[in-house]
């Protein structure tokens, strides 16, 4: 696990519970309003990364005090480790949300499978016709849409959401991104916000 930053505790970040944050480091995507942008590089020089050790033990230590964590990023389905992860954190007893662009839909799955999630995030960029403009990069639009269906079909609690970027984004593409979501699902508009997840973490 290639970690670039941690929170020990969060209150919003996890639906229903207590949570800690682990930003992973490395993304596929190369969104022009990400918020976490110094999360993109995968082996970024200026950013020191935490030892996945450190941050299991540290935990292990919290675990009475916690419900759960979330893994966000970065993308973290492109982890190799992802899922021996996610085994000492259920080990733990603690309850897992990841937070993912839709890309790799086949870790997902499989992960779905191992019930190592308790809980998915799923960012929808744009209607599918504008996801490289939005995404930054070449996308392949067909896993976006396993991976919605994917997660809707799942029977595991979840949420979609859009970050509105008002120059980027009109109402007619929100419209279009809603209808590519089943009955059924929540669906959730962000505004985009200047400041960074990492910033908040120091200030």
């Amino acid at each position: 696990m290639k970690i670039g930053g941690f929170q020990p505790f969060a209150l919003s970040d996890f639906p229903g519970r207590v949570a800690a944050v682990i930003f992973v480091q490395g993304c596929n995507f190369q969104c022009p309003f990400c918020h976490n942008g110094p999360l993109i590089p995968p082996n970024p020089p200026s950013v020191d990364l935490m030892p996945r050790k450190l941050v299991t033990e540290f935990l292990a230590l919290r675990a009475d005090k916690l419900d759960g964590v979330v893994i966000s990023g970065g993308e973290p389905l492109l982890q190799p480790d992802l899922g021996e992860f996610l085994k000492e954190l259920k080990y733990l007893g603690l309850d897992v949300k990841i937070d993912t662009n839709g890309s790799r839909p086949d870790v997902l799955w499989k992960l779905i499978g191992e019930s190592l999630v308790d809980y998915i995030a799923m960012d929808i960029k744009a209607p599918l016709e504008l996801y490289a403009r939005l995404a930054g990069v070449k996308v392949d639009e067909e896993k976006i849409l396993q991976s919605i269906h994917l997660i809707a079909g799942s029977g595991v609690p979840h949420e979609f959401r859009t970050t509105n970027v008002e120059s980027l984004l009109s109402t007619r593409d929100i419209e279009k991104i809603r209808s590519l979501i089943p009955d059924g699902s929540s669906y959730r508009i962000q505004k985009f916000r200047k400041k960074t997840a990492m910033e908040s973490l120091l200030h």
